[in-house]
């Protein structure tokens, strides 16, 4: 039958693997109901990494490996030397297309230090394929675009999806096309109600709880309005905060697929399509995945990529087509509603945790602020400080390491030392931690949290390594490829990258790690 003509790669920012099964029963046909009845998905698969943020995790989809290799081991940390923030996807040699370009702005993959499956597929023909990456988020389509790639993002500014001139000196006709009618204004004013009978939401919390903030249009309750233009930046701002913000991706996507001949080329040369999603993130970050409006987002999700499947069926025939589904985390859910229900949960206050930190090291070794920075999820000590006063590296670390077991809400914590030689205990839990570390990036002491326990001021957030945040979606659709059944052994988002170079029959990424899945 040959390989197929066009890989689709649809990153959903923010979906738990439970969320995807909760609400089985009120899905349309078509979207997940394809995907789970006609896909193969595995039930039990996980990011194999302890840092679940939404850089690494995209980082990790197409590259087949964790941020110990790829380097992106948050979506922004303090370099360890000049104490200076580096954004994941940032690289001031490059600006948007069109668009203001401000500091720690996503603009390359400069960061990722190995290659994607897109990467080795045009390197395989030379350059022949296309790879095409949109999404809400900078980050999101660059980590996917790979570095031969191109990536398009939204622009908060414009309600357009634009590129850097990393990939492009400027945009194809086709994109100056799609825009000259201003197709991102259509949403101006439009309502986001509940999409089903309220009895369809009975397993779903209801919002307006005391730990929620206000959305869409200044509510914490449906229905969400948006602005009606007096100031475009706020509706554009908002549009990707709504359902309508994954419309709007999935129609840049068509324009994408139509303008670049997407899946049309000589038999044996494959494109590849990677969306990322970035509603649900946004959704579940304010009102947490038990919420209703996390349900309604994700039924009319649902109904936009039956909408979207059904477009690639006439445009190039779902026969030639490949279609992979997961996530770049899961979401735990809020700290208050863990809480309620008797789990625990809570919120750890980094700035107390290091005072008490640095003032446990200046009483044992008469020296002030031997921890720099707190660069999630990692502590940078003042090498320079300990080196000076001629401190043992290794005993500053161990005092610190006594002292953050002992903060509350603190559950486990790695040196320097230990992450370098490998002398951790024998758990899977260090296992993903040694994942998540990189040793010239990451700082010198690893925190993790306990379970139902967040760090920061959001309503609810990921990035432990609880299967709440690692358990994903992963779905593989293609009629003429792929056995349909739910698979129940151990499977990682990392193992996605190996399986579609096998059917692709290109080599896998050069630091991949995964397995083909079978």
């Amino acid at each position: 039958a040959g390989g197929p003509a066009l890989v689709v790669v649809i990153v959903i920012d923010g979906l738990p693997q439970e969320q995807v099964l909760k609400y089985r029963d009120v899905y349309g046909p078509g979207g997940f109901k394809r995907l789970l009845e006609d896909g193969a998905w595995f039930g039990n698969a996980h990011h194999g990494h302890a840092v679940t943020l939404t850089g690494p995790g995209h980082a990790s989809v197409l590259t087949g490996t964790y941020p110990y290799r790829h380097g992106i081991i948050a979506n922004e940390w303090t370099d360890r030397n000049s104490l200076a923030q580096v954004y994941c996807t940032g690289d001031t040699a490059h600006t948007y297309i069109g668009h203001e370009t401000k500091k720690l702005d996503g603009t390359s993959p400069a960061n990722l230090r190995v290659t994607t499956v897109g990467d080795e597929l045009r390197y395989s023909n030379n350059g022949q394929s296309k790879v095409i990456a949109v999404s809400g988020k900078d980050r999101g389509a660059i980590l996917l675009a790979g570095k031969r790639g191109a990536a398009y993002m939204y622009m908060n500014g414009s309600g357009r999806f634009a590129s850097s001139t990393f990939y492009m000196k400027d945009h194809p006709e086709w994109h100056t096309r799609f825009y000259s009618g201003k197709p991102q204004d259509k949403w101006l004013g439009q309502t986001w109600a509940l999409l089903l009978p309220e009895a369809a939401y009975a397993r779903s919390m209801v919002e307006g709880q005391p730990w929620q903030r206000a959305f869409v249009g200044g509510s914490r309750t449906f229905p969400f309005v948006l602005p009606k233009g007096e100031q475009p930046g706020e509706y554009y701002t908002q549009l990707i905060h709504t359902p309508f913000g994954d419309e709007a991706t999935l129609e840049f996507a068509r324009a994408a697929v139509e303008g670049e001949n997407l899946g049309r080329n000589p038999a044996g040369v494959a494109d590849v399509l990677a969306l990322s999603l970035s509603t649900h993130d946004y959704v579940n970050h304010g009102f947490g995945p038990e919420s209703r409006v996390s349900q309604d987002h994700l039924l009319r999700v649902d109904r936009l990529l039956a909408g979207f499947f059904d477009y690639l069926d006439k445009q190039i025939g779902l026969d030639k087509v490949l279609i992979a589904l997961t996530a770049d985390h899961g979401f735990m859910n809020a700290p208050e509603y863990s809480a309620g229900l008797g789990l625990g949960g809570a919120r750890l206050n980094a700035a107390k945790l290091m005072t008490d930190l640095n003032e446990t090291l200046a009483a044992r070794f008469a020296v002030k602020n031997l921890a720099l920075r707190f660069s999630y999820p990692t502590i940078i000590l003042d090498q320079a400080a300990i080196a000076k006063n001629s401190l043992d590296r290794a005993e500053v670390e161990a005092v610190a390491q006594r002292t953050l077991l002992s903060f509350p809400g603190v559950a486990g914590a790695y040196t320097r030392t230990q992450l370098e030689s490998g002398t951790l205990p024998e758990l899977p839990l260090s296992t993903l931690v040694l994942r998540a570390w990189n040793r010239e990036l990451s700082g010198d002491l690893y925190v993790v949290q306990n379970p139902f326990t967040l760090f920061g001021g959001n309503v609810v957030t990921h990035g432990s390594p609880y299967t709440y945040d690692t358990h994903v979606p992963l779905m593989i659709y293609g009629k003429t490829w792929i056995k349909p059944g739910r698979y129940p052994g151990a499977a990682a988002v990392a193992d996605l990258a190996p399986t579609l170079s096998y059917l692709l029959e290109i080599r896998p990424p050069a630091a991949s790690e995964g397995r083909v899945l079978e």
